[in-house]
């Protein structure tokens, strides 16, 4: 791991909102303020003309905008293979607009805190590698050297640990269970975390990369869109200008009901108009099914770490969307626990502050120049975090029956690091490559999972005899990305490997879009 001379940082790149933060010379991990002096940055971004763009408008200004010109929700496209779009004459890509919105980020705190050179960028637990891997992308391309991907609740349950001052005291010898319910703007992970002091173990987790507030304002619009047909005719989802305008008005509404137990939302669309009356109660039943979701994601993760709801100390609530009053009140129902719930501990900057710990106990642990004050980082040397993976990482390989089945190589919520060999042979004489298909995913059905890519094993030692056996390592880093490594046994040689991953940017790719960011003026 190499740290360049500059601030270390830790940011929350969210589907809605991002945020910067730092473990100040105190040892408090701060949010900075953007710009605006907001600590949150709306992950939005306007399109302007040449090489000009507007990262984080306000909402309401957005909506107003030409929907051609507005890029939101880029999170959930990462990863995506042929998401594509035009500005200025580019291609450009979700790790592209990704960057600008960290670019921003990495601006407006400069401003404040100096030359940022280094930074940990948050992912939801449920990220595949591909996803992980445009993400540490993102960052490259925003000037940023990521020095490491870590998981939001991971994070959270270090500002968590932070805030209850039990992070790094050597005299606190005793162990935490925590459940960390996070409902971001798009993102949804439920994970069970076991912690001391100076050891954080995440037992198991699961999640869904498309769940988030989003779809909770996707269903007051479309309950608004069905009231105006029925009284209009008109379908409005074929207007994406109203839509636009429509849904930020519901994201308004629901965040009313989290104080009222009524609003209204008014849309007008070609001189026709409708105001609809949303009641607290019509809001938590047009979503019941969104909530309970969780509930069942919820119930699932403690029954695959082996426990029950009563073996918790804490429910922990982060991300924006927990204030909705149904997700504690479901929570409690649930697990029987009323969710931890402070000032101190906002969730809207819970994990960006947590990836901030994690950054600085990284620089505190490397054995270059660190920036930090010596009793901030005393009390982080020694903190050590146990991540798992929060998918199955397999083959496609025959069985004994000849059917090509996903072979399970390391199982999902195995701890990380982890690596594991597996013997291949070649199938004919004078083999000089093999081909090994790398899946994502538990199911025995190939066809059920996710198709990391292709690894290639090329190079072996030619005029091999058909059978020759040859050792495959595959291996999940702390940060959830994967490595292959191969060795042909009879001479020792060591192959080389390459995975060909979908939907993600080549290097050639990635140095494109670093020049090509480097021309864009960002407001």
């Amino acid at each position: 791991m190499e740290f360049k001379e500059g601030k270390t940082v830790g940011i929350d790149l969210g589907t809605t909102f991002s945020t910067l933060a730092i473990v100040n010379d105190q040892g408090e991990p701060e949010p900075i303020p953007n710009d605006d002096d907001d600590v949150e940055t709306a992950s939005l971004i306007l399109l302007a003309e040449n090489r000009h763009v507007i990262v984080g408008p306000n909402r309401s200004r957005a909506a107003m905008e030409d929907p051609e010109n507005v890029i939101e929700r880029i999170k959930r496209q990462m990863g995506t293979v042929g998401y594509h779009r035009q500005f200025d004459g580019q291609d450009i890509t979700p790790e592209f607009v990704s960057s600008l919105i960290l670019r921003k980020l990495k601006q407006d705190g400069e401003r404040r805190l100096g030359p940022i050179a280094n930074a940990v960028i948050t992912v939801p637990y449920y990220f595949n590698d591909t996803r992980r891997k445009s993400t540490q992308d993102a960052g490259r391309i925003a000037g940023l050297n990521v020095i490491s991907i870590i998981n939001e609740p991971t994070a959270a349950a270090l500002t968590y640990a932070w805030h209850k001052g039990e992070l790094g005291r050597a005299d606190n010898k005793k162990t935490h269970k925590i459940l960390i319910y996070d409902l971001g703007g798009g993102t949804f992970d439920s994970t069970v975390v076991e912690y001391s002091a100076n050891n954080f173990h995440v037992v198991s987790t699961d999640g869904d990369v498309k769940l988030g507030g989003v779809d909770w304002n996707d269903r007051l619009a479309d309950y608004v869109c069905e009231q105006f047909l029925e009284k209009h005719g008109v379908n409005l989802h074929q207007f994406p200008k109203t839509m636009q305008i429509l849904r930020n008005d519901c994201d308004v509404a629901k965040i009313q009901l989290t104080t009222r137990e009524q609003t209204n939302i008014s849309c007008r669309h070609e001189g026709r108009s409708i105001s609809v009356p949303i009641t607290r109660k019509l809001f938590e039943e047009l979503t019941y099914d969104l909530l309970q979701r969780t509930a069942d994601t919820t119930e699932y993760v403690i029954a695959q770490a082996n426990m029950k709801f009563s073996d918790l100390d804490a429910v922990v609530m982060i991300g924006g969307s927990t204030l909705m009053p149904q997700v504690p009140a479901m929570l409690e129902r649930v697990t029987g626990l009323v969710p931890y719930r402070n000032p101190d501990l906002d969730p809207h900057t819970a994990v960006a502050r947590g990836a901030a710990i994690h950054a600085a106990i990284l620089e505190a642990q490397h054995n270059g120049a660190s920036q930090l004050d010596e009793r901030v980082k005393k009390m982080l040397v020694n903190v050590r975090e146990e991540d798992v993976n929060s998918h199955g990482l397999g083959v496609v390989a025959a069985n004994k029956e000849k059917e090509m089945v996903n072979h399970i190589m390391i199982p999902r919520n195995t701890t990380l690091p982890y690596s594991i060999t597996k013997t291949f042979q070649t199938n004919k004489d004078g083999q000089t490559r093999i081909s090994v298909q790398v899946m994502e995913g538990d199911a025995p059905d190939p066809s059920a999972c996710a198709l990391l890519g292709k690894c290639r094993i090329v190079d072996l030692p030619e005029n091999l005899p058909k059978g020759t056996l040859v050792d495959v390592t595959y291996s999940f880093d702390k940060a959830g990305r994967i490595s292959i490594s191969a060795r042909e046994k009879l001479s020792g040689k060591t192959a080389k490997t390459e995975i060909e991953r979908r939907g993600v940017l080549t290097e050639a790719d990635v140095e494109k879009f670093i020049r090509l960011a480097d021309e864009y003026s960002i407001e």
